[in-house]
C-alpha cells in the first residue's frame, strides 16, 4: 500500500488506510456493481443471493460479506453492514470508492402504523435522522431524502411481485431499545422515551430502522442515488411480532435493479439527461 503524499514541508498531505483495496471491505475496482444492496445481517447476503442468476462472494472482513452476481440479466453485488449507521457509513464510503453509483438498503424493521402489518413492505421516501452519524457529515437540517428513480423502481417491483408494501418517511436510530422508546435494562427508561413513538406518528412516521437515514444523507451529498426497502417484523401499536417476509425485501431490491437498469436505458435511448414517467421503461 503506497503511503500518503508530502506537502513541501515533509507532513503529509492526508491520511487515507485505502488504496486499490479498501481498507474495512476488502474490495476493489471491479468487484462490484453499480448497483449494491445493503443488508445489515451478513447471514442475508447467502439469502439474497440465493434468488440470483448467479454469484460470487468477492470478499469476507467483520461485518461485511460482499458477493456479486446477476439478477434477471442485471449485474448487481449485495454487502452486509452490520448494525447500525457507523458500519454502514463506512460502505457506502468504500463502495463509492470503488465506482458504486446506487445503494438500496435491505433489511427488516418496526412499523408504527396500524395499517403496515408483519410481512408488509415499508419503502423509504426520507429519513428522521435520529441516528448520529450523519450529523458528522452535515448540518442536522439537511434532509436524509432518497433518490426518486429509486422509490419508483422499488414500487414497481413491489407491484411486480403483487406484494403488499407503504411508503413514506423512515425513522433511523442509533440504538434499538431506547432510541426506539423500548425500556432498557431492568426498566430502564429513557428521557422521553414514552412520548417518542406517539411523536412520531403524530408526523407520519411509518417505521423504525437503524441504517437508512445515514445511507441517503451520504448518496445524497456525494451526488448518488439511494433508497430503502424493509420487511415490517414488528407493529408497535399492535404489538405483533414475527421474522415473517424475510426474503420480500431483498427480492424486491433485486428485482429493482434490473427496473432501474431499465429506467436508464429508456433514459439512454431518449437522449435525456435523467429517466422520468414519460419514458416509460426500455425493457417494456
Amino acid at each position: 500500500m503506497s503511503g500518503p503524499a508530502d506537502d513541501a514541508d515533509g507532513t503529509p498531505d492526508s491520511e487515507d488506510p485505502n488504496d486499490d483495496e479498501q481498507y474495512h471491505l476488502e474490495v476493489g475496482p471491479g468487484d462490484v456493481a453499480e448497483s449494491v444492496l445493503l443488508p445489515g445481517n451478513p447471514e442475508r447476503v447467502e439469502k439474497i443471493t440465493d434468488g440470483w442468476d448467479d454469484h460470487e462472494v468477492v470478499a469476507e472482513h467483520r461485518e461485511y460479506r460482499t458477493a456479486t452476481g446477476s439478477y434477471d440479466e442485471t449485474s448487481v453485488s449485495v454487502t452486509s453492514t452490520g448494525i447500525g449507521s457507523p458500519s454502514a457509513a463506512i460502505a457506502v464510503e468504500e463502495l463509492a470508492r470503488v465506482g458504486v453509483e446506487t445503494f438500496l438498503r435491505v433489511g427488516s424493521c418496526g412499523a408504527i402504523r396500524e395499517e403496515a402489518s408483519v410481512g408488509d413492505l415499508v419503502i423509504t421516501t426520507g429519513g428522521v435522522r435520529q441516528e448520529g452519524t450523519s450529523e458528522e457529515y452535515v448540518r442536522e437540517d439537511y434532509p436524509a431524502s432518497a433518490d426518486d428513480q429509486v422509490v419508483a423502481a422499488l414500487v414497481t417491483a413491489a407491484e411486480r411481485l403483487d406484494y403488499d408494501y407503504h411508503v413514506g418517511v423512515t425513522a433511523s436510530t442509533d440504538s434499538f431499545y431506547a432510541g426506539q422508546g423500548r425500556p432498557g435494562f431492568e426498566g430502564f427508561e429513557a428521557a422521553e422515551s414514552d412520548e417518542l413513538v406517539e411523536n412520531l406518528r403524530e408526523a407520519n412516521v411509518l417505521n423504525f430502522e437503524m441504517e437508512a437515514a445515514s445511507i441517503l444523507t451520504l448518496a445524497n451529498l456525494y451526488g448518488l442515488r439511494a433508497g430503502a426497502v424493509c420487511t415490517v417484523y414488528a407493529n408497535r401499536v399492535t404489538g405483533e411480532f414475527r421474522t415473517e417476509g424475510e426474503r420480500k425485501a431483498a427480492t424486491v431490491a433485486s428485482e429493482a435493479v434490473s427496473v432501474l437498469d431499465d429506467m436508464d436505458a429508456a433514459a439512454d435511448a431518449a437522449e435525456a439527461d435523467r429517466w422520468h414517467p414519460g419514458l416509460g421503461l426500455g425493457g417494456d
